[in-house]
């Protein structure tokens, strides 16, 4: 039984590490048009636990992508210099999309695992039962 729970463990961390990798891609998405936001990053860590007990993933800190934003040329705008420019974010949106694509499938990936975990502790479960 013990394999079982490890299993769940691992999965579970997998589950929550994307999530919050999700949840700071859609922050980059919706912040795309707001003048000086910088990207933010997520960084996964290996958690090694005691004996017996399996490593898991964990997030690390968030970063802030330090790559310059876009300068945009709006004299009108309010936070225009005397030459007219402001700085955009610095968010790609097609790099935000392919990232959330890759943390969506790998999030399905690790729920896919939970459920096939899930079903064979129940399968030796009712095979305990007869």
């Amino acid at each position: 039984m013990n394999d079982f729970s490890n299993a769940i463990k691992v999965t579970a961390s997998g589950l929550h590490a994307q999530a919050t990798r999700l949840r700071h891609l859609s922050e980059n998405i919706a912040n795309a048009d707001t003048p000086g936001y910088q990207r933010k990053t997520v960084v996964f860590e290996a958690v090694r636990a005691s004996a017996g007990e399996p490593t898991t993933v964990s997030t690390g800190p968030v970063l802030l992508d330090p790559t310059d934003g876009e300068r945009i040329f709006e004299p009108g705008h309010p936070l225009a210099d005397e030459s007219g420019f402001y700085e955009g974010s610095n968010v790609n949106l097609l790099i935000e999309m392919a990232d959330s694509r890759e943390a969506q499938r790998t999030y399905e990936a690790n729920l896919k695992m939970f459920e096939q975990t899930k079903e064979m502790a129940r399968g030796l479960y009712d095979l305990l039962r007869r």
